[in-house]
């Protein structure tokens, strides 16, 4: 009973949580100085006659309480509006960069995930200097190497010097750097954890059996740190959402991170509404199912 309480609670407070960044974003675009209608008429499109009329069309002109009211109302239903600049569905336009960003998380979670438990694996399996070396490197290198640097390097390196990788439209890279800089963030961690329960009892009977290395720390010391997994895991993604965004923009790819700055740049506030409501509501997803998985393998989190 007090394991479900403690996930209602954490559910609970994930929603909380997503309807005060939903509220949040929606008053700071509407604080922002200037708007879509300035824009277009700073580009010369429109008279001061015109872009009085547009924004009592768009209801710019109504009380922030009444236009909230009206993008929440329509946003429940799935209609994020239109595009002001480009008069495209809101939905159309993020059903075109979803999977891009997706396709990016997730290559890049799954191949910092995997470099992280095969190299803390190995080195439990068979310490040696060269393992340790490795993990302290991997981890030096995502603290002290930010992901923007490494990608402009990337680019300078492999794509204008070398000419190996596409300058523009490129995953190969972003999901390395991305990655590498995942792995680092989990891999010392791990490390230590499963430097711990190599002396747990049930693992030292599994060495007295004599199961091979690999199996005993694959099978029996593995499981015993799952919890920590979780919660470096969960960590890791909301960290890896921000850098695809980033790595979206440096390799000109398609995805939420490039809608949103375009989005900016134009005051369209549809688009900026749906992108970064979306983004955000999916940060606080990670995190709480991240926390009640976390909860369901670690009882003494009740």
């Amino acid at each position: 009973m007090a394991r479900v309480l403690s996930v209602l609670g954490t559910l609970l407070r994930g929603l909380v949580q997503c309807a005060c960044i939903v509220m949040l974003t929606f008053l700071l675009c509407r604080v922002m100085p200037g708007d879509v209608v300035d824009v277009l008429g700073l580009e010369g499109g429109l008279t001061a006659e015109q872009q009085v009329q547009m924004r009592h069309d768009l209801g710019l002109d109504q009380p922030l309480a009444v236009q909230f009211g009206d993008w929440v109302t329509h946003a429940v239903a799935g209609d994020f509006g239109r595009s002001i600049r480009f008069d495209r569905p809101v939905m159309d336009m993020l059903a075109t960069a979803v999977p891009v960003t997706l396709k990016l998380t997730v290559l890049s979670f799954a191949f910092g995930l995997t470099l992280a438990l095969v190299l803390a694996l190995a080195a439990t399996a068979r310490p040696s200097r060269l393992f340790d070396v490795l993990i302290d490197g991997v981890n030096i290198w995502s603290i002290a190497v930010p992901t923007f640097c490494a990608g402009v390097i990337a680019i300078l390196v492999f794509s204008i010097w070398l000419g190996w990788l596409p300058v523009i439209g490129g995953l190969l890279a972003p999901v390395l750097i991305i990655g590498l800089d995942n792995a680092g963030q989990i891999v010392k961690q791990l490390r230590e954890e499963l430097k711990e329960a190599v002396t747990l009892p049930h693992v030292r009977t599994a060495r007295a059996k004599g199961l091979s290395p690999w199996r005993v720390s694959v099978f029996h010391v593995m499981p015993a740190t799952m919890g920590v997994v979780l919660a470096l895991s969960g960590l890791v993604l909301g960290s890896l959402v921000a850098g695809s965004l980033t790595m979206e923009v440096l390799f000109a790819l398609p995805g939420l991170g490039s809608l949103t700055l375009n989005a900016i740049h134009g005051r369209d506030y549809p688009v900026i509404l749906a992108a970064v409501t979306l983004i955000s509501v999916s940060l606080v997803l990670i995190n709480t199912t991240m926390d009640v998985l976390h909860r369901l393998v670690d009882p003494r989190l009740a």
